[in-house]
């Protein structure tokens, strides 16, 4: 046989042998990556299913007019399944609650820190202590002695601004995340 037939013979049979590795490397690979994708559309309904429902995405967010509500009224609205307290605040009630010495508050909080626009006190209304839901917000209720809530279930008072000021409640009203859209709408959530 002649150098260049037997060359000839070499070369093709090393080819042979890179085709097949290739080949070999392209069928590993393939598979793995239509496992891994029949993976994922297996998992997929279980990860979905811990996203929130529709109903509760409703939920998240609650628009109020509030162009309807005078000064010194309150409102009531529901958000996330909580009473929230919506109060259009008087000159008297937004000095009231500005004059306070924080260093007197077993939470202390500046009423500005609690307030986007100084007339509007927007909180939900859920007692800190116990879950119980204050009064104050209709006309004639029980203020407490601090002009603002009151709880009657264990005796916790709360300012014009929400803030505790006697009684067995750890903290403060919380002030929910909202902004305003316009002059008479706030949007809470």
């Amino acid at each position: 046989m002649s150098d260049t037939a037997q060359n000839a013979g070499q070369s093709t049979g090393g080819n042979a042998e890179i085709d097949e590795q290739t080949r070999r490397d392209f069928l590993i690979w393939s598979t793995a990556a239509v496992g891994a994708a029949g993976t994922a559309l297996a998992v997929w309904p279980f990860i979905d299913q811990m996203n929130p429902a529709a109903d509760t995405l409703a939920l998240a967010s609650t628009e109020v007019d509030i162009s309807k509500i005078m000064v010194g009224q309150s409102v009531t609205v529901i958000w996330r399944g909580k009473p929230v307290f919506v109060r259009h605040r008087s000159a008297d009630e937004i000095s009231e609650a500005e004059v306070v010495d924080l260093a007197l508050l077993p939470d202390p909080q500046a009423d500005g820190a609690r307030v986007t626009k100084p007339e509007w006190l927007i909180m939900v209304g859920v007692c800190t202590h116990l879950g119980c839901i204050p009064l104050g917000q209709k006309q004639g209720e029980e203020k407490g002695e601090f002009g603002g809530w009151f709880c009657p279930c264990h005796g916790s008072h709360y300012d014009t601004s929400g803030r505790i000021r006697k009684g067995p409640a750890p903290s403060n009203l919380t002030v929910p995340t909202h902004r305003f859209v316009d002059d008479t709408t706030v949007l809470i959530g």
